[in-house]
C-alpha cells in the first residue's frame, strides 16, 4: 500500500524559485518530451520555435521545426483547410515515430490542425527531418468549433490515441487517432464535444479516471492576461467530464487547478512530464513573468494528487528548514551534543509558586553560540526529535552554476549560519563536511512527490554507484538507499523552524 500523507499544511511552505533558467521564453508550449537525456518543447511562432534543455532546468532556443520540413511551412492541404500560421503544437512518441500536431489558423475560426512526422527530436541527428502528414481536423469558420490548440493523449489502459482541440469560438472536441499513422482513426464519425468556454485542452489518466485539463480566461495581453487552468474528470476517455461539484464541462464546469500567483501571471497549456518512480511534474507557460520583463515563459512544477484530483505542487525556494522524516517524525541533525534553547533551566523552569510568569521571548539559537564544541572535520548525521536547536536547522540554497533537473537547480544544503554542508559518502552514508565545495556529492536534487512530501538525492555518489535517496533507516538513523516509491523511508517534509 502506498503511504497516505497529509499535505495540506505543506503546500503553503514553499513557492516557485524561477520559471526556469537560460532562455525559457515560449508561448503555448507543447508537452515537454524527453529523448536520449535531453528535453524538448515546441511553441507558437514562426515555424514552431524549438526549446531544448540538457537537464530540464537551463533552456535554450534551437531554431524551428519547419526548418526541417520540405518547403519550410505547413503543407498545401493544411493551408487550404486553415492558414499559414503555426501555433500551439503538441508532441508524442508513438512506436518508432514522433507525431507533432500544430495549429494552422487562417481567419479564425477557420483553422486546421496539421501533423508532422519524424523519427527523432534531435536537430543534429543524421536522420532528423519532419514530414508533412497533412491536416488531421479542421474547422470551416461556420461550425461551433475552432481547430486550434491540439492536445494528444495515449490511453495507458489500451494504447489508444486521442486528440482534443478547440477554443472559445466553440466546443472543445475529441477525436480518436491511429497510433500508426497519427491521422484520424474514423474520419467519417463526428468529433465528440467534451467542454466549452476554454482552450488548450489535454487529457491525463490516473487510477481509473480520465482528467481533462483546459485553459480558461484570456491570453496574449501580457500581465493583463487572465489565463488559468481548470479541470474535470470522467470514467471514460469520451466523457462526460465533471468538476468537483458535479458540473459538466459542457455546461461551463471546471475546478481550478492553477491560477496566477506572485509575479507569474496567466498559467496555461498544461503538459504531463512523468519521470518515473512516482515523480510526476507538469509544464505550463505563464503569460507574463514580471521578473523577466513580462515575457511569456515556460515553467515545470511538481504534480501532486489529493482526494482523486491533481494538485499543482511547488518547487523549493531558498530558505531555512527542518528536514523531517515522514515515516518517523524525527528530524535530520548533526550527531553532536545539543544545547537546550535558552540554556538549562532546571526542573519546571521559572514560573513556579511565588515566581513571576516569564514574558520574554527566547531568541532563536544561533550556530555560533553552540558550535565551539563541534568537531572541526566531517560530522556524522542522525535523526532525533526536533528540539529547535541549531544543529537541526538546514539552509537550502541554489548552487551557482551547477545546473539542475526538471523545474529546479541543484541545491547546497548547509547547517544554518555555517558552511557545514550535507554530503554523500562513497559508502552511501551521510556526513556534514566543513565547507561546501560544489562537488557532485554535495549537490542535492529535491523533488516534490505526488503526495506532497519530498525526495532528496545527491547529484552523484563517488565510485559511480547507482543513485540513492536520503532514507530514514529507523527513528534515529539516516542513510542513503535506493528510492522506493511504494514506501515512506525516503519521504521527507520540509518545515520552517
Amino acid at each position: 500500500m502506498k503511504p497516505r500523507i497529509l499535505v495540506a499544511a505543506l503546500l503553503g511552505l514553499v513557492a516557485p524559485v524561477l520559471a526556469l533558467d537560460g532562455d525559457p521564453r515560449i508561448h503555448d508550449p507543447s508537452t515537454v518530451v524527453l529523448q536520449d537525456g535531453r528535453f524538448y518543447s515546441y511553441g507558437t511562432g514562426a515555424g514552431l520555435p524549438v526549446s531544448v534543455s540538457d537537464d530540464g532546468w537551463t533552456w535554450r532556443r534551437a531554431g524551428s521545426l519547419m526548418q526541417a520540413v520540405a518547403g519550410g511551412k505547413p503543407g498545401p492541404d493544411v493551408i487550404a483547410r486553415g492558414g499559414n500560421n503555426t501555433w500551439a503544437p503538441d508532441v508524442i512518441r508513438s512506436g518508432d515515430k514522433y507525431f507533432v500536431y500544430y495549429s494552422a489558423p487562417g481567419t479564425q475560426p477557420k483553422s486546421a490542425i496539421g501533423l508532422l512526422v519524424g523519427k527523432t527530436l534531435d536537430p543534429n541527428a543524421p536522420d532528423y527531418k519532419w514530414e508533412d502528414g497533412g491536416p488531421v481536423v479542421w474547422s470551416d469558420g461556420v461550425e461551433d468549433s475552432n481547430a486550434i490548440d491540439p492536445g494528444v493523449f495515449r490511453d495507458p489502459t489500451n494504447g489508444s490515441l486521442w486528440l482534443t482541440y478547440g477554443s472559445y469560438f466553440g466546443y472543445i472536441r475529441l477525436v480518436q487517432l491511429d497510433p500508426t499513422t497519427g491521422k484520424r482513426r474514423r474520419p467519417e464519425t463526428k468529433p465528440i464535444n467534451v467542454a466549452i468556454n476554454s482552450e488548450a485542452s489535454i487529457m491525463v489518466y490516473r487510477d481509473g479516471w480520465y482528467y481533462l485539463l483546459v485553459t480558461h480566461g484570456s491570453c496574449c495581453a501580457g500581465a493583463n492576461s487572465t489565463y488559468n487552468i481548470r479541470m474535470g474528470r470522467a470514467k471514460k476517455a469520451t466523457g462526460p467530464f465533471l468538476d468537483n461539484m458535479g458540473i459538466d464541462m459542457l455546461q461551463g464546469g471546471g475546478t481550478l487547478f492553477l491560477g496566477s500567483a506572485g509575479r507569474f501571471i496567466g498559467p496555461g497549456h498544461f503538459g504531463l512530464l512523468d519521470l518515473g518512480d512516482g515523480v510526476q511534474k507538469f509544464s505550463c507557460h505563464y503569460e507574463a513573468d514580471l521578473d523577466r520583463g513580462g515575457v511569456s515563459v515556460l515553467d515545470i512544477r511538481p504534480l501532486l494528487w489529493r482526494d482523486g484530483w491533481p494538485v499543482a505542487g511547488e518547487n523549493v525556494k531558498p530558505g531555512t528548514y527542518r528536514i523531517e522524516s515522514a515515516r518517523t517524525g524525527t528530524a535530520l541533525e548533526l550527531a553532536v551534543q545539543g544545547m537546550p534553547v535558552g540554556g538549562f533551566r532546571g526542573r519546571g523552569g521559572r514560573g513556579g509558586r511565588g515566581e513571576a510568569i516569564p514574558t520574554e521571548v527566547i531568541p532563536a539559537q544561533d550556530a555560533a553560540q553552540v558550535s565551539a564544541t563541534w568537531p572541526s572535520g566531517p560530522i556524522d548525521l542522525r535523526l532525533a526529535p526536533y528540539m529547535v536547536q541549531a544543529h537541526q536547522a538546514w539552509t537550502i540554497t541554489p548552487a551557482a552554476n551547477a545546473g539542475g533537473y526538471p523545474g529546479s537547480p541543484y541545491f547546497k544544503i548547509t547547517i544554518a549560519g555555517t558552511e557545514r554542508a550535507l554530503a554523500a559518502t562513497a559508502d552511501r552514508e551521510l556526513v556534514a563536511v566543513p565547507a561546501f565545495s560544489g562537488a557532485p556529492e554535495q549537490l542535492w536534487r529535491i523533488d516534490q512527490l505526488t503526495d506532497g512530501t519530498y525526495r532528496l538525492m545527491p547529484k552523484a555518489i563517488a565510485n559511480g554507484k547507482e543513485p540513492a535517496a536520503l532514507s530514514a533507516a529507523g527513528s534515529s538513523m539516516a542513510t542513503l538507499d535506493r528510492f522506493s516509491p511504494d514506501g515512506d523511508r525516503q519521504r521527507w517534509i520540509l518545515r520552517t523552524p
